[in-house]
């Protein structure tokens, strides 16, 4: 039943992906999630044993979602509102679309491009030139092909309900306060540990079905190049993702003024990217959700 549930909020997903007459209208449940975060980050940030602090901040929102999604799997017609918010919490289209949209900008002028590359990765978009800003596209595009769609419907997969809101909530904490910053290096260690885990083997699943949509070369670049990278997990779909285009991806960047000395993944690569690129990624995107969907569906039946 939970296979089923899974690849048809897949479906849902990919067909719908995030409506903006709805989500103009009410909050969305990770947003929902986002000021739960910054309620604790406030309140709770301060002063002495924020660590320990952090840890408790995190456990309790852990518990919090993992309490929510069992409630609601049993109400009536419970199957139906898991398949409806695990639908909501998987990011296929619309990272497709958000990618999507700085090939399109990307091909109207660099500061088109900059601006719409700066709506999904953080480093200084001032700072990029036309291949730049295709790479931090092509780079956000792998890392969150398994954060937002790769992890959650595996969580989802082993726990359900709240599996996904589990991880869902540990994920939000983690982009919000799991920064190696003055301010979070403490309180928000426990969130990025714990995201760490989550997201260790859907990582490598991830580069395991870039691998199968498009070259196997993928793989033996993500196990060489991956633990390179500075994140435990994000050098895993990147390397595979950079193998599986042929280009060299990560290495120096930007973030607040500040250049960082990232390794790059498949330095063997091309670091001219182009829009073109950027488009050829979003159909590794596709592929990657289409086996995975397929996977599902025959577990499922089985």
């Amino acid at each position: 039943m939970t296979a089923a549930i899974l690849a048809a909020a897949m479906v849902l997903d990919a067909a719908l992906g995030e409506p903006k007459w709805l989500w103009s209208r009410a909050p969305h449940p990770a947003v929902l999630m986002g000021r739960l975060v910054g309620v604790c980050d406030k309140r709770l940030n301060r002063g002495e044993a924020r660590k320990l602090k952090g840890i408790a901040a995190t456990a309790t929102l852990s518990a919090l979602a993992i309490t929510l999604g069992l409630l609601i799997q049993s109400l009536p017609l419970g199957w139906l509102w898991s398949l409806i918010l695990t639908a909501i919490l998987l990011a296929q289209r619309s990272l497709a679309q958000h990618v999507t949209a700085v090939a399109d900008a990307l091909r109207q002028s660099l500061p088109e491009g900059r601006r719409a590359v700066s709506m999904i990765v953080g480093r200084d978009p001032d700072q990029l030139d036309e291949p730049a800003v295709a790479r931090a596209a092509i780079e956000s595009a792998a890392e969150n092909l398994s954060d937002g769609v790769v992890a959650p419907a595996f969580w989802f997969l082993i726990a359900g309900l709240p599996g996904i809101l589990f991880y869902k909530i540990t994920n939000t904490a983690d982009s919000m306060i799991g920064h190696r910053t003055e301010r979070h290096a403490q309180f928000g260690w426990a969130a990025a540990r714990l995201d760490d885990v989550l997201n260790y083997i859907p990582a490598r699943l991830t580069a395991l079905l870039i691998a199968l949509t498009t070259t196997p070369r993928a793989i033996k670049t993500a196990a060489r190049d991956g633990p390179k990278h500075r994140s435990v997990n994000a050098g895993w779909p990147e390397a595979a993702m950079a193998a599986a285009l042929g280009l060299s991806l990560s290495g120096p960047r930007s973030y607040g003024g500040e250049l960082t000395d990232d390794p790059p993944m498949n330095a063997d690569g091309t670091r001219e990217a182009t829009a073109g690129d950027i488009t050829a990624a979003v159909g590794v995107l596709w592929r990657v959700w289409s086996v995975g969907l397929g996977m599902i569906v025959v577990f499922a039946l089985c």
